[in-house]
């Protein structure tokens, strides 16, 4: 299970970050794409069992969902799919091998306080 690997990551940032600002973690805010190859419930498991005595015990890590949004070159315009196994746009049933947004894994914010 990857995701424990990523939880530890994600907490050793956010700690850092709250080192130097001289502050505590309350939440970190994650983007988190469907081809990032984590599985949210995985990571969220794996953040509860990192944070355990440690400063980060009691925050929260906040995931929002990003679609796979993929560029038609038929329709020349960002589509979402309705399903990442058929990478065809939605409207017009092309291939659309662009892919522009599903592939996050980035902290966005944290919520800090003194």
């Amino acid at each position: 299970m990857h995701e424990l690997s990523i939880a530890l990551g994600i907490i050793d940032f956010a700690t850092e970050e709250a080192t130097r600002r001289n502050s505590r973690v309350t939440g970190i805010h994650l983007r988190l794409g469907p081809l990032s190859g984590v599985v949210k419930d995985a990571l969220l498991f794996s953040y509860d069992i990192a944070t355990a005595d440690t400063p980060l015990a009691g925050s929260r890590l906040v995931i929002d969902e990003v679609p796979v949004v993929v560029y038609c070159p038929a329709c020349r315009e960002p589509r979402t799919l309705e399903s990442m196994q058929h990478l065809a746009c939605p409207t017009c049933g092309s291939p659309t091998p662009e892919v522009r947004e599903g592939r996050e894994l980035e902290v966005v914010a944290l919520e800090l306080e003194p």
